[in-house]
């Protein structure tokens, strides 16, 4: 009974805190860890400070290619490609918002996106709900297909603290498939989606109006044919060279400095957690010296307000999770490790349902990951559903998602009136179950 009045209690404060966002997240969690370790008695758990600081070192480099312009040159080449292919849109806008997401390490990216697809829809006769709604699912799909992303760099150090040695170059070559296939599923089934424009009633009754046809049909802002200064372009090659050393160090362990870690022991390499945090500080060194920017500018950049939230969030979601599961871990061991042995796909539903209940992929994976790692699942099935931790469609809060309706001026992008028969249900549906299936069979096969 006491552990299902401590589940409650978990749940009470997963929901509450989401209601305030990331950071109300994190302090509504520690009402939970008062009332586990003052009311139940249960021994405080460890926050995740590996997980943390890497997320930190990522979330820093970050905000100074924001900062620098760098993301702005990866913007206008996004545009450059969509506007060479408009007739394709609804194909390759959510493939180019996935591949944003995935140099970056953030869906944030997609929001500059979104007028820019639009406006190639719109002029094209092509239903905006079409490219635009699975363009936002793609963009937040792509984060676990990301080098320098919180879930990502979050996997790495909690298989690397129970003990599995996988390297970021491992986890990539199951996740950047897995997540590639769903988005391009998803974008396959959105090219015929909902009515043509010219048979949607409800649109042509819109724009009967002309005030709203000018509007629907207006201008957007753009990139192509400005000129960037060279330092925006300095910055992005810094940034992906930086990409680029992770993903090659990870998967040559032999080119690390080897250290003693036990007295006897023989000398081993040191732990790709520290190299991740090392090159991140050590790329925003670089972009700091070379490209004219004040570091002092860094701390107002979205990419980096955003990450900060998402650091303080896991420290607090995290926390909270390890002291409720540690405390009854003989138990999930016994239920739980049986569940997942006889229904693998178990762990994939509880990892979409913890998403969604803290809007963060960063969030759930500092949940289900070290817990199933605990009762004993295996770290290949953890790899096999990594698309899974993306479950925050199901209900149309996102601030994407959100934004994404707004940028529609057509209107083709909304809410149904059923709450849950939105415009991003299916295209998510289709892109995690499709990345699960193809995740699970790339994994078994590699490892």
């Amino acid at each position: 009974m006491e552990m299902l009045f401590g589940f409650v209690v978990l749940i009470i404060c997963l929901l509450v805190g989401v209601r305030h966002g990331g950071l109300g997240l994190a302090v509504i969690s520690g009402i939970g860890l008062v009332i586990f370790t003052f009311v139940f008695g249960y021994k405080p758990g460890k926050p995740p400070i590996d997980v943390m600081l890497i997320i930190m070192a990522v979330v820093t480099c970050a905000g100074f290619l924001q900062t620098s312009g760098g993301l702005t040159v990866m913007l206008k080449y996004a545009e450059k490609f969509l506007r060479s292919n408009p007739k394709q849109v609804t194909i390759f806008a959510p493939l180019t918002t996935w591949f944003l997401t995935v140099l970056c390490g953030t869906g944030h990216v997609v929001y500059t996106m979104f007028p820019i697809i639009y406006d190639i829809a719109i002029k094209q006769g092509i239903r905006p709900e079409r490219p635009m709604a699975v363009a936002s699912v793609a963009s937040q799909m792509g984060i676990c297909a990301s080098p320098v992303s919180v879930a990502v760099v979050s996997v790495v150090a909690f298989l690397a603290a129970a003990g599995y040695n996988f390297s970021v170059l491992q986890i990539l070559s199951v996740s950047v498939p897995a997540t590639g296939c769903g988005a391009l599923a998803a974008a396959i089934w959105s090219y015929r989606r909902g009515k043509d424009l010219a048979d949607d009633e409800r649109f042509q009754e819109f724009i009967k109006d002309p005030a709203n046809k000018e509007y629907v049909y207006g201008d957007s802002e753009s990139l192509m044919g400005k000129e960037l200064p060279k330092e925006y372009y300095r910055a992005m090659y810094i940034f992906l060279f930086g990409i680029v050393v992770i993903a090659f160090l990870g998967n040559m362990p032999s080119l690390l400095p080897h250290f003693v870690m036990k007295e006897g022991a023989a000398p081993q390499p040191i732990s790709m957690v520290v190299v991740i945090q090392m090159v991140m500080l050590f790329v925003g060194a670089l972009i700091l010296l070379t490209c004219k920017i004040k570091a002092k500018d860094v701390g107002n950049s979205q990419v980096f307000r955003s990450g900060v939230v998402a650091l303080v969030s896991v420290y607090g979601v995290a926390w909270m999770a390890d002291t409720y599961f540690a405390n009854h871990m003989a138990f999930l061991k016994q239920f739980l490790g049986e569940a997942v042995k006889s229904y693998p796909w178990a762990y994939a539903i509880l990892a979409f349902l913890t998403s969604k209940l803290v809007n963060s992929q960063g969030a759930a994976i500092a949940i289900v990951v070290p817990m199933a790692l605990n009762v004993g699942m295996d770290p290949i099935l953890v790899l096999s559903f990594i698309s899974a931790c993306y479950g925050y469609f199901f209900l149309p809060t996102y601030p994407s998602d959100l934004a994404c309706i707004g940028f529609d001026r057509s209107g083709t992008t909304r809410i149904g009136k059923y709450i849950l028969n939105h415009s991003f249900m299916i295209p998510g549906l289709i892109g995690v179950i499709t990345g699960c299936c193809v995740g699970y069979v790339i994994a078994h096969i590699l490892y």
